[in-house]
């Protein structure tokens, strides 16, 4: 039977069986369409990112298409290198395709990474971070400029390495002045891009950036399922049955990744009360919710860049290209256990909170303020971060195993974890979100009658 009709088949028994165990999605997607502002959004959120995947086939002029694709040299490198095949994943495969949005919104993402560790350490921009919405005005022009300077050395970088795989593809040869005028492009695009991103945050729906990095993921999935099922349905020792298999470990893989960005640690906080003229105010309980995943992808984004290091020493250069070798995998786990620790110490503050609370007239039951509630707030931080840094590094360390104990295609195995699936996953929630705040704001049924969203009350 031909693969696609086998594909075609599958999507819609998926299909159909969403529908039958929702019975009200018709419904809610009727409601959804009800809600004008919501409707435009999602159009316009839509519609950017139509713009945004159509750039990235659009090769760099000067560049012949035709040198590109499949069997080529640079295919081959994305194939062999894993941390370029990250990079042409993000990009939905732009950077493969030499594409004026080759670069994406990663030298953004990198630029954003360096501000946010100058803010831990030069007090000067710690002062910035506090002044409000003018701060943070500041702080994102900032970024901006520092995307520019990243793009001025991976622009030539990337343009370089293009040379280097594949020197007949360039029509006027490798002249300076083509690599200055490839990485104008370059520069161009990536600013285009995170001008996209900045519109879908204002007037779509989610946060821009993250769509886009998520799309660009989505983008290579019928890609990568395809030839997935091509090589188990085809070849003797694959079968459909084990293809079936892949697909619910995946579903599976995805149930847990929620369940652990979702989880939180609820600290009670108890508000004293104030009689202010004849109103009280205050001698409410609330919650300051701790998230077990609070760096989120970022400490596999560093241990996945830190752990290719090792990559470009001769004699370490086996273990560490390879993603199924034990030592890649082991190194990789450790780093992302230590920087899930190290971002995590960044980015919760147990002495602001603390004097926050303090500020307002709060304090955690049983517990004194001052000093006793930064060392009770620290240790619940250091015990939930345990488990879900130990979360991260199983899903860093996914791939690999998924290649080497059930023999997926590398293509498809970077679904199975690492910073693609995390993605995917923390930018649906956050979308969902916000889809399910309208809904309830206009006394309609949220997306899902059960589950676990957070700001449903």
């Amino acid at each position: 039977m031909n693969v696609y009709v086998i594909a075609g088949l599958i999507i819609v028994a998926v299909i159909a069986l969403l529908m039958v165990t929702n019975k009200k999605l018709v419904e809610t997607l009727k409601n959804i369409y009800k809600i004008e502002e919501l409707r435009k959004r999602i159009a316009y959120t839509i519609g950017l990112l139509l713009v945004y995947r159509l750039g990235c086939f659009v090769v760099i002029p000067g560049i012949d298409p035709n040198a590109l694709g499949a069997g080529s040299a640079l295919a081959d490198q994305m194939n062999s290198n894993t941390l370029l095949g990250l990079l042409d994943v993000f990009s939905g495969g732009a950077f493969a395709n030499a594409a004026i949005f080759a670069l994406g919104v990663m030298p953004y993402i990198t630029a954003s990474i360096i501000i946010q560790l100058l803010g831990i350490m030069v007090p000067a921009v710690q002062k910035l971070q506090k002044e409000g919405e003018s701060g943070r005005r500041k702080m994102n022009q900032w970024t901006r400029l520092l995307t520019i300077g990243v793009l001025c050395i991976q622009g030539p970088a990337y343009v370089a390495n293009l040379y280097h795989q594949m020197p007949t593809a360039f029509v006027y040869g490798g002249t300076f002045g083509f690599y200055a005028y490839a990485t104008v492009i370059l520069i161009a695009g990536t600013m285009f891009t995170m001008w996209l991103g900045e519109r879908i945050t204002d007037k779509g729906i989610g946060n821009g950036v993250s769509m886009i990095i998520m799309i660009g993921i989505v983008a290579r999935l019928p890609q990568a399922l395809l030839a997935e099922l091509s090589a188990r349905v085809q070849t003797s020792s694959g079968s459909l049955i084990m293809f079936i298999v892949e697909l619910a470990l995946l579903f599976l893989v995805f149930l847990v990744s929620i369940a652990v960005i979702q989880a939180v640690r609820k600290v009670p906080v108890q508000y004293a009360k104030r009689i202010i003229g004849n109103k009280q105010y205050g001698g409410v309980r609330q919650y300051i919710p701790l998230k077990m995943n609070a760096a989120n992808v970022m400490p596999i984004i560093f241990a996945q860049a830190l752990v290719m290091v090792p990559a470009f020493i001769p004699g370490l250069q086996a273990a560490f290209s390879n993603i199924q070798s034990f030592w890649y995998n082991f190194t990789l786990a450790v780093l992302v256990i230590a920087f899930t620790y190290f971002y995590t110490a960044i980015i919760i503050n147990p002495q602001m909170m603390a004097d926050d609370m303090k500020r307002n007239g709060g304090f955690i039951p049983g517990v004194k303020p001052g000093k006793q509630t930064v060392n009770y707030i620290d240790t619940i931080m250091t015990r939930i971060t345990l488990p879900g840094s130990i979360f991260l590094a199983l899903v860093a360390i996914m791939p690999g195993m998924a290649m080497k104990f059930l023999g997926v295609q590398q293509q498809f195995a970077y679904f199975y974890g690492g910073t693609s699936l995390l993605i995917m996953v923390g930018v649906v929630l956050d979308t969902l979100k916000q889809i399910e705040s309208y809904l309830l704001m206009r006394h309609y049924d949220g997306l899902m009658k059960t589950g676990r969203i957070q700001g449903r009350y």
